[in-house]
């Protein structure tokens, strides 16, 4: 409880205090609370990316959003509001896809169902493979009536359906400078999406720019995993081993106990104990050495003993799959697909103590292969739970989506409860574990940097 007092000093009333200040961001971050935005038109980049054919997943990345939103336009700011959604561009192709089933709909029809405010999205020239190469100037009559407040708010098309936003070149500074000209204020509110592309780093060169209230949540929180409370459990998985090597390495110093799932953990079993699994890489076992051979001395992995074994990745089909025992491995043997953990595996000694006398505990992680194969992530998220003590980070878009189709009573529970925390990114996270400090992230750099060029320039007028 704080004191409050009007403006001719009167002390009418107390503000409560919410646990998170100003005080415990990086100062040489800018603040969306420090913003001036009344009548500005305000660009807001958003981690929406919570759509699959069409329908919405988990709408978590979208209501975390909504008090950024607020603020925005409690303090006179229009919106403007972007995301990504999906993978558009075909590498192989080189070709950018419009697809309707990426489409921001879903995300503009739940927002409106759930603020009930109009949203309008544009309409801008699709090409067949390069999909939107400018930004048409028809959207000025959209601003004019958001100015007006005959709407309330403009939600752009898909950010990567724009040839220049995963572009380097000269469409890359052609969308930028569009998108700088529709508003006079940026704010970057998608932890999620840390990559430097147009909408999430170089915009930031043209425009005033602030991180939004999620960001400024996530990037506290994160300062948890990278400095947490000891003894401290980090649960990772994931379908490659070798984008996970910089994590791996990084959280494998701050870890009491790692515990591995999914391929990283099928690959890491071939490196160590030398049987073949079907669906790892040669070249990944390999790249696996490093942390078995790191292991021998630190002994820091939980081995997750009783794995569960499908002759077919197509479902769940009796007398198809079976269960195995990592102490009956031996060199040379071959096995077929590994899909999950068996949940007795989370019933073991070692197991239980090392969940039980945890203070921190990160998820990062699905174990088995969904739908099929969700047994051992539900009593992995059971076991987790009943740690009342510890301080519980779950990250990551599967992870979430996963947690909530699973326990969606305890999901509920979870984003209410102070002992838990749900990143919007958990790729972002394990980025900021392998660069060792969230203002390292590319698109935070931007927005200090653009804080400082700031202050130059009013220095120097």
């Amino acid at each position: 409880m704080a004191k409050y007092n009007s403006e001719n000093g009167l002390r009418v009333g107390y503000s409560v205090e919410d646990g998170i200040g100003q005080e415990d961001i990086d100062p040489r971050l800018p603040l969306l609370q420090d913003a001036d935005l009344r009548d500005k038109v305000v660009l807001l980049r958003v981690d929406h990316n919570v759509v699959k054919k069409g329908k919405i997943l988990d709408q978590y990345r979208i209501d975390v959003t909504l008090p950024t939103m607020y603020n925005i336009v409690e303090r006179g700011g229009r919106p403007i509001i972007m995301t990504h959604i999906g993978r558009p561009y075909d590498k192989k192709t080189k070709t950018i896809s419009t697809l309707q089933d990426e489409s921001v709909d879903a995300v503009v029809a739940y927002l409106q169902r759930k603020l009930h405010i109009k949203f309008v999205v544009p309409r801008f020239s699709t090409t067949e493979k390069n999909g939107i190469l400018d930004i048409d100037t028809s959207i000025n009559w959209l601003i004019h009536d958001l100015k007006s407040r005959k709407i309330g708010g403009i939600y752009l098309p898909n950010t990567r359906w724009f040839a220049g936003e995963e572009d380097k070149g000269e469409k890359l500074n052609r969308f930028v400078i569009q998108l700088s000209a529709l508003a006079d204020v940026y704010v970057n509110d998608a932890f999620g999406s840390w990559q430097p592309h147009g909408s999430t780093y170089h915009i930031a060169k043209y425009l005033p720019s602030y991180a939004g209230l999620c960001m400024q949540g996530e990037l506290y929180h994160v300062q948890s995993v990278l400095n947490p409370s000891k003894p401290f459990v980090a649960i990772v998985a994931g379908a490659k081993y070798d984008t996970k090597i910089g994590p791996l390495k990084e959280i494998y110093k701050k870890v009491d106990k790692l515990v591995l799932g999914g391929l990283i953990y099928n690959t890491y079993l071939c490196a160590k104990y030398g049987v073949k699994i079907a669906g790892v890489e040669e070249s990944d076992i390999e790249l696996a050495k490093e942390l078995v051979e790191q292991d021998k001395v630190h002994k820091k992995i939980l081995e997750l003993q009783v794995l569960v074994e499908t002759d077919t990745l197509d479902g769940r089909f009796e007398a198809k799959f079976r269960t195995i025992d990592v102490k009956d491995f031996s060199p040379g043997q071959t096995y077929k697909y590994v899909v999950d953990v068996d949940p007795v595996s989370f019933e073991r000694d070692d197991a239980k103590q090392a969940m039980n006398s945890a203070k921190t505990i990160f998820v990062n992680a699905v174990m088995g292969l969904m739908p099929h194969f969700w047994h051992g992530t539900s009593k992995m998220d059971e076991v987790i739970d009943k740690n009342r003590s510890a301080q519980k980070f779950f990250g990551g878009g599967d992870t979430l989506q996963t947690f909530k189709s699973l326990h969606p009573a305890l999901y509920e529970a979870a984003l209410n409860n102070i002992k838990y925390y749900l990143f919007t990114g958990g790729g972002t996270v394990l980025k900021v574990i392998e660069e060792g400090d969230p203002m390292g992230l590319e698109t935070v750099k931007a927005l200090i940097d653009n804080k400082a060029n700031y202050f130059k320039s009013i220095q120097n007028s």
